[in-house]
C-alpha cells in the first residue's frame, strides 16, 4: 500500500498527453449521454487490462473519440476534465496536445478548437487547480504539406495571444502514412518563430530516413524513439545524434506495449536510454484509451528494471528540465521538488524495490 501511495504522491511532469487520448471514461460516459444516436459503447473508447491492438486499430479508436468530441462545448469540458485529472494524480506541470479540427455540422473551426483549450486551461487556474498546463498545436502528418503550414500559423497567433499558454508544435498521427520530408518547411517555421518542437519518430521500424533529416531541424524533444537505437533497428548514428544534442525522450510504456510496438515491458526502449544516462520523461501518451496514469507508469519503470525510490524521484525531477515552458517555470516547479521530497521519501519502501 506504501508503494501506491509513494507514486501516487510523487510529484510529476507530463509532457506527451494527446488530448481525445486522454479522455477518461467518466468523460466518455458524459458525451455518449449526449449523443446517443451515434450508438457508441465505451469499450470502443479504450483498450482494457491485458488487452492489445495493432497500431491502425488504435488510430480507430482515436477516430470514435474524434465523433464524440466535435464541438467547442465538448473540447471546453473534456479538457477541463482532462487537467483536473492529471492534477489529482499529482502532475504539476502538463503539455496538453491536440490536432486543431473544424466540423462543418457543429460550426468548429480550428481557431475555436484550439481558444477552447485555451478556456480550459484559464479556467482550471481560476479555479485554483494546482497544476502549471500548457498546450502544443499538433501537426497530424497525414494531412500534408499546405494543412501543417497553417497549423504552424495558428499556432504562431495563439503563441503571441495567449500569455505563453502556447508553447509549441506537436508532429503526430498515423506513422505510416505521410512523409516527414514534406513537413520540413513548416517545421523549420515554427522553429524560426520561437515555438518549440515534439516530433513523433521512429515509432515505427521503417522511419529510419526520416529520422535522420528530423533530427536535422533538430527538435527540442522525441515522442517515442522507440526504433533509433541499433538493438532496435535504428543506427549508432541516430544514437550519437541524439545524445550529442541531448534531445530528451518521452517514453510511454504502456501506450508502446498495448499498441505492440515493443514486445514487453521488459523490452522497452526506455532501459536502454536510462543506462545511458540520457533524459528521459515517463508520460502517458493516451490515458483514456490505455487505461493508464502516470503515477501507474511510474511504478511499472520501477518494478520492470528495478529503480529505487530515490531514482524514481530523481527521474521525475530531471523531467522538469525537459519542459517547454521557460526557466522561471521551471525554477518555481524545483522548489515544490524541494519541498515534497523529504517527507516523501521517508515513506517505507517495499523490498522489491531497494536495488
Amino acid at each position: 500500500m506504501e508503494d501506491d501511495v509513494f507514486y501516487k504522491e510523487l510529484p510529476k511532469v507530463e509532457l506527451h498527453a494527446h488530448l481525445n487520448g486522454s479522455v477518461s471514461v467518466q468523460s466518455i460516459e458524459k458525451l455518449i449521454q449526449r449523443k446517443p444516436e451515434l450508438n457508441i459503447q465505451q469499450s470502443m473508447t479504450a483498450i482494457g487490462k491485458g488487452q492489445r491492438r495493432t497500431l491502425d486499430e488504435c488510430f480507430e479508436v482515436f477516430k470514435v473519440i474524434h465523433k464524440l468530441v466535435d464541438s467547442q462545448e465538448d473540447i471546453l469540458m473534456v479538457a477541463t476534465d482532462v487537467i483536473n485529472e492529471f492534477a489529482a494524480d499529482n502532475v504539476k506541470y502538463l503539455e496538453l496536445r491536440s490536432t486543431p479540427r473544424a466540423e462543418k455540422d457543429t460550426g468548429l473551426t480550428k481557431k475555436n478548437y484550439v481558444e477552447a483549450v485555451i478556456k480550459a486551461i484559464q479556467q482550471c487556474k481560476e479555479e485554483g487547480v494546482d497544476i502549471d498546463v500548457r498546450f502544443l498545436v499538433a501537426i497530424d502528418r497525414r494531412n500534408g504539406t499546405e494543412v501543417a503550414m497553417e497549423t504552424v500559423k495558428l499556432a504562431e497567433e495563439f503563441m503571441l495571444s495567449s500569455g505563453g499558454l502556447v508553447v509549441g508544435i506537436d508532429l503526430s498521427g498515423d506513422p505510416t502514412v505521410g512523409r516527414g520530408r514534406d513537413l520540413l518547411p513548416a517545421l523549420e517555421k515554427a522553429r524560426n518563430s520561437g515555438l518549440k518542437l515534439s516530433l513523433h519518430m521512429s515509432e515505427v521500424p521503417s522511419q529510419r530516413e526520416e529520422s535522420e533529416l528530423l533530427l536535422n531541424l533538430p527538435p527540442d524533444r522525441i515522442g517515442h524513439g522507440t526504433f533509433l537505437h541499433p538493438e532496435m533497428g535504428g543506427s549508432q548514428s541516430l544514437v550519437d545524434r541524439v545524445v550529442d544534442r541531448n534531445i530528451p525522450l518521452e517514453i510511454c510504456l504502456t501506450s508502446n506495449v498495448k499498441g505492440q510496438t515493443v514486445s514487453s515491458y521488459s523490452q522497452h526502449h526506455f532501459k536502454y536510454w536510462y543506462q545511458l544516462g540520457h533524459p528521459c520523461a515517463v508520460c502517458t501518451d493516451d490515458k483514456g484509451v490505455f487505461c493508464t496514469e502516470l503515477s501507474q507508469e511510474y511504478q511499472l519503470a520501477a518494478s520492470t528494471f528495478g529503480l529505487s525510490r530515490g531514482a524514481v524521484w530523481t527521474l521525475s525531477e530531471r523531467a522538469v528540465d525537459c519542459i517547454f515552458a521557460g526557466e522561471d517555470v521551471k525554477q518555481q516547479l524545483k522548489q515544490k521538488w524541494t519541498e515534497i521530497r523529504p517527507g516523501l521519501l521517508k515513506l517505507p519502501e517495499s523490498k522489491e524495490n531497494l536495488l
